[in-house]
């Protein structure tokens, strides 16, 4: 793992700013004459460039110090003059001192334990170090960067961790960066994108083997719908609904994430399109497996000749000619017919694109009943969301709940990009 970069120079910076500004201006310190005349003498020293002079101060100061504000004085300079000379020795042990004395201020403190935190990673003390940034935590409990920070050192472990001490640490980890984002969100700013993708990929890697803990698959979502929110890039839809994939665990979920997937423009490669169509064909939507064939061959993402024989037969002009030929009558039969037909004539409608008559044909399974409203609710708004109705998709996908109600709510994600 890096250093703690960013965040330790910026809260460093921060601390100097402060430091500096004390040099100037001491706050009141309760010094004896003789600690204040060696406090003073040092201060001068400290504000030059003999070194002679300054260590033969900072010799003199520490001798006479002899009550906590003197001993937090001379660290205080001794850490001003390792500045001075980029001496990463002397700024440690005056940081160390300073706290020591008990004097530090709450706007001195997190710049300089980030400062020791640094110190402590660049010399690979990962005890000092995990001690140190976890401190710095407590400090600035909605600091997000040293939320961060504290949550990639925790992942950093996770390469030598083994099972069952894997799982607390990832669990530490991905809980560090949700409460960065939250920080964020609550102080009104948008996070990174690579905290975003950084929670993601520690949460997922968590439902994968050999950990395979299902605990981490909300999290894994709530990263992955939150990076398409802030940053709705095509790469990122695609992972977060890859990864999204991969948990559902479910056929039917799965061909109505390969939707919005194709939806949102993020089908890729050849697998993508042939397993699509492949679903589509097994599901009797012989329409939208074809289109989804002619949009990668269109993409240059399938060659004709690797399509299997079986799915080209089933996908065949006579075969999509014969199958378009049937819609009039499967509205016909859900009219009359069970909600179970009528959700039916819906999904087929769907697959030729005809998506207002698919809406309302998903409105009329509603109405009649014995399906699962999630499910129609959520092919409901889908529908409506490709037939450019916006507010009425929106209604839709805010009434599935259950174990669909992640795939609408990335539908609401994608139809907040959209024109009203």
């Amino acid at each position: 793992m890096k250093a703690l970069t960013a965040l330790t120079a910026a809260l460093l910076a921060t601390a100097g700013l402060s430091l500096a500004a004390q040099a100037q201006t001491p706050r009141s310190l309760n010094l004896s004459r003789e600690e204040r005349d060696a406090i003073a003498a040092l201060q001068a020293a400290s504000a030059g460039v003999d070194r002679a002079a300054q260590d033969a101060a900072l010799a003199s100061a520490r001798a006479r110090a002899q009550g906590a504000s003197a001993r937090y004085a001379v660290a205080h300079y001794q850490f001003q003059i390792g500045r001075q000379r980029n001496d990463n020795a002397m700024q440690t042990q005056g940081a160390e001192a300073m706290i020591e004395s008990g004097l530090v201020t709450p706007e001195e403190a997190p710049g300089l334990v980030a400062y020791l935190a640094g110190r402590a990673l660049a010399g690979r003390d990962a005890t000092k170090t995990d001690r140190l940034i976890a401190r710095l935590v407590e400090l600035q409990p909605n600091n997000s960067a040293a939320l961060v920070d504290y949550g990639q050192y925790t992942a950093s472990h996770l390469t030598t961790a083994r099972r069952p001490a894997a799982i607390t640490i990832r669990t530490n980890a991905v809980s560090l960066f949700q409460r960065a984002v939250a920080a964020d969100r609550a102080a009104g700013r948008v996070s990174p994108e690579s905290w975003y993708l950084r929670g993601l990929a520690v949460a997922y890697d968590g439902t994968r083997p050999p950990i395979s803990n299902a605990s981490f698959a909300p999290a894994t979502l709530a990263f992955a719908r939150g990076l398409v929110e802030a940053y709705p890039t095509p790469s990122n839809w695609r992972d977060a609904l890859a990864a999204y994939r991969d948990l559902a665990g479910d056929p039917v979920l799965d061909l109505d994430i390969r939707r919005l997937m194709r939806a949102a423009g993020v089908l890729a490669g050849e697998r993508d399109y042939m397993e699509f169509a492949g679903a589509l064909a097994d599901a009797r939507l012989i329409g939208e497996a074809r289109a989804v064939i002619d949009e990668g061959l269109q993409r240059n993402m399938v060659e004709t000749a690797r399509i299997a024989p079986a799915l080209a037969g089933r996908i065949a002009p006579r075969a999509v000619a014969a199958d378009r030929a049937a819609l009039p009558g499967l509205r016909t039969r859900a009219q009359s017919g069970t909600g179970a037909a009528a959700r039916a004539a819906g999904d087929n409608f769907y697959a030729y694109g005809q998506y207002a008559e698919a809406a309302a044909l998903y409105g009329l399974a509603l109405q009649k009943g014995g399906e699962d409203p999630n499910l129609v609710n959520l092919r409901l708004g889908a529908a409506l969301a490709m037939a450019g109705r916006r507010p009425e998709a929106e209604a839709a996908l805010r009434l599935v709940t259950g174990p669909r109600a992640d795939l609408a709510a990335f539908w609401l994600t994608w139809l907040s990009r959209r024109p009203a």
